[in-house]
């Protein structure tokens, strides 16, 4: 009787939404079509309102065609080409700077205030995008309701005489509409990320022919020729191949289960996440997750108001049509973040976990297939851009706190693991193909070589007080690193051993720092970190604590500094030293200098390329009462800091939902010297190992003049 009585419910509101959605896109359509004398708002404001209203119109074309033509493999890819070029062209870089959702343009020609509001509403019709493709209706119908509210707001204004509504009006029917659909878009949002029984995505992957590269356009992804040249690629690749990458990444997954000492058994799901091209990998990956007992879910990297994190894309995804433009959105919650709001966010984000419950306590953690060799951004500081104030960068640092427990309670850090692997697309150049197989055998490494070299180096680190760190050669680091104190050096480390599991590819050790202690200057002349590019990096540590800042990316400091604050400190004031390693992977920095894409790696192999120090949280995050133990059967203790700590009386204080690592490449490194009261040890010296036993890592130098580091 409830199941007929909610499926009756559920029919009910389709049926009214249905109807709101036919209302809202024949009004839109006439203001499409409207002239200047039609509109009923400013003349300065009519240009604006069919141009967006030319983008819904675009929208639901492309809807209407979804439903006349549900079988894409009937249109050739041609016409596929053009209609997915034309839902993005109005953003791609060439046409940005006359496009409404730039920030810029739109305040040139509507203010400060006005023109600010005008842009993030393009942009948050734009990313409906993926709810056309995903028959999502109910998205795209309240979208279309608030461009219609906001633009009764100017009929009305003009109307009693004004030119257009008050800022203060039209930031309220922003907050209303965000605070009306937070509930229901949350809910959605965590069972998309929890349900395996949402397979929009998994459908592609499984079903497609993947010889027909017209796949890829199923997604409403943007998809350049790199996309496509990728998944072309990897039709080349004969299937023992495939299955050999599929396997490094899948069997990393459950060795982190199992190196960590948690039971795999009692998950049913895994969340797969990758970008477009590599589905005849993904392929293989959920056969091999289903003989684990794993389930996949696939979720989208929103880019709506309601899921956007920075500029960060968790989640699958196709190209960046404009990365300019993300950034540029990257804080409009700046239009309606308030101490109110962020409350009711927490409590629906509870309420629709509690929903989810059944399935969040099966859920095994992220399993995650990145892709590097973009060209690398550099992005534009624009002061037209919705900036959070003081008051709500410290909102949005409480809410990341407060939620990241939250999920802790129905996802236990305790019981979930994870794994990380990155592959090359094209656009990282000609030798795309010798860079590809170069990348599989740096993923494919004998760990057991790793292991016993890494174990030699940890015997020496862990007779250490404390480690100094300098750069040279124009790189100004200079640290000293504090290590915690062992209780017991035959049964205890203070570096774990890392081979390829969660982390893939093999080759580091790290600890958690002691903070007290922790002291001096990291610099890196050059990095790239979670996208962004970063010149002359330089940041100070007192007490293990960022104390300044600063790089050369932009002309004043105080853009310098911001934009650090912004995405390496993620509003928060201060961060500590939450990770301290030495990547020993000398293969990964041979490749990247040979082929000259060291600027291009992402973290995931560059933080094996030199030491690393990580901002932020620690490795052991939420976990850090679960025993770890090094393949030597000693226990890694050194697993939390002074803030971690806190976890037993207030947990929203011991934990900053956050993880940045910074790397110091080889040919940057002067010295990594252990030092203990009974003398120093050199780990390495001008780049190269010198430790006892350890000098096999430098055997790949041999292929490469590196006269830097003579």
């Amino acid at each position: 009787m409830n199941e007929n009585k909610s499926e009756q419910m559920t029919k009910e509101r389709a049926l009214l939404v249905g109807e709101r959605f036919t209302l809202a896109a024949e009004r839109i359509a006439q203001i499409r079509a409207m002239s200047e004398e039609e509109s009923g708002i400013a003349e300065r404001y009519v240009p604006y309102f069919r141009e967006t209203a030319a983008l819904v119109y675009r929208l639901l074309t492309e809807w209407d065609r979804h439903i006349h033509e549900p079988l894409m493999e009937r249109t050739p890819i041609d016409s596929l080409r053009t209609r997915n070029r034309s839902l993005y062209e109005d953003i791609l870089p060439e046409n940005y700077e006359s496009c409404y959702g730039n920030p810029a343009y739109a305040v040139k020609l509507y203010g400060e205030e006005t023109g600010r509001l005008l842009a993030f509403l393009y942009a948050e019709l734009h990313s409906q995008i993926a709810s056309v493709y995903e028959g999502e209706q109910e998205e795209l119908t309240i979208r279309m309701e608030l461009f219609l509210e906001i633009y009764q707001a100017f009929v009305c204004a003009c109307e009693e005489g004004k030119e257009a509504p008050s800022y203060g009006e039209l930031r309220q029917i922003v907050y209303w509409f965000v605070s009306d659909y937070s509930e229901t878009e949350t809910e959605k949002r965590v069972r998309s990320q929890l349900d395996p029984e949402q397979d929009f995505f998994l459908r592609i992957v499984m079903d497609s022919d993947l010889s027909d590269c017209r796949y890829l356009y199923a997604y409403g992804e943007y998809i350049t020729d790199c996309e496509e040249k990728l998944a072309s690629y990897l039709n080349t690749l004969p299937e023992e191949t495939v299955r050999k990458i599929a396997d490094t990444f899948t069997e990393g997954y459950r060795i982190g289960f199992l190196a960590g000492g948690k039971d795999i058994s009692k998950k049913k799901t895994v969340n797969i996440r990758y970008r477009a091209g590599f589905e005849r990998v993904i392929r293989q990956a959920v056969l091999n997750f289903r003989r684990m007992g794993l389930e996949p879910v696939i979720y989208r990297a929103s880019f709506s108001i309601f899921h956007r994190r920075g500029t960060g894309r968790v989640g699958f995804c196709g190209a960046d049509a404009n990365k300019q433009f993300l950034y540029d959105h990257r804080e409009d919650e700046a239009l309606y973040l308030d101490r109110k709001y962020v409350g009711r966010k927490l409590e629906e984000l509870k309420r629709a976990y509690e929903l989810a419950k059944e399935l969040a306590a099966v859920h095994g953690g992220p399993a995650c297939l990145e892709a590097f060799g973009e060209t690398p951004f550099a992005p534009q500081a624009k002061e037209e851009a919705l900036q959070l104030s003081e008051t709500q960068r410290q909102l949005s640092v409480e809410y990341a706190s407060a939620s990241g427990g939250l999920v802790n309670q129905y996802i236990k850090g305790e019981e979930r693991s994870f794994t990380m692997i990155a592959f090359p697309v094209p656009e990282i150049g000609e030798c795309f193909p010798e860079i590809f197989d170069a990348v599989i055998q740096i993923n494919t490494l004998d760990y057991n070589l790793y292991q016993n070299i890494q174990q030699t180096m940890i015997h020496t680190l862990d007779q250490a007080e404390y480690v100094r760190i300098k750069g040279f050669r124009g790189n100004r680091t200079d640290l000293r690193v504090a290590l915690q104190a062992l209780s017991d050096p035959q049964t205890e480390t203070l570096f774990e051993n890392c081979v390829a599991d969660v982390n893939i590819p093999v080759g580091e050790v790290f600890t958690s720092p002691r903070l007290e202690g922790t002291n001096g200057l990291l610099h890196v002349t050059r990095v790239y970190l979670n996208g962004l590019e970063y010149r002359d990096l330089e940041l100070t540590f007192t007490d293990g604590m960022v104390t300044a800042y600063r790089c050369g990316n932009f002309p004043t400091e105080e853009e310098n500094q911001n934009y650090i604050r912004d995405h390496i400190l993620f509003h928060h004031d201060s961060l500590p030293m939450g990770e301290f390693a030495i990547g020993t992977n000398t293969t990964a920095y041979v490749a990247a200098r040979k082929y000259n894409i060291g600027d291009k790696l992402p973290i995931l192999i560059a933080e094996k390329t030199g030491p690393h120090f990580a901002v932020g949280d620690t490795c052991y995050s939420h976990s850090e009462d679960l025993p770890v133990y090094n393949p030597d059967g000693r226990e890694m203790v050194a697993r939390e800091n002074r803030y971690s700590l806190r976890r037993h009386e207030d947990e929203t204080k011991a934990y900053f939902n956050c993880h940045t690592d910074i790397t110091i490449p080889y040919d940057e490194l002067g010295e990594v010297t252990a030092v203990s009261e009974q003398g120093e040890y050199p780990v390495i010296r001008n780049g190269r190992f010198v430790l006892a036993g350890c000098e096999e890592l430098n055997l790949p130098f041999s292929s490469i003049d590196d006269t830097q580091l003579t």
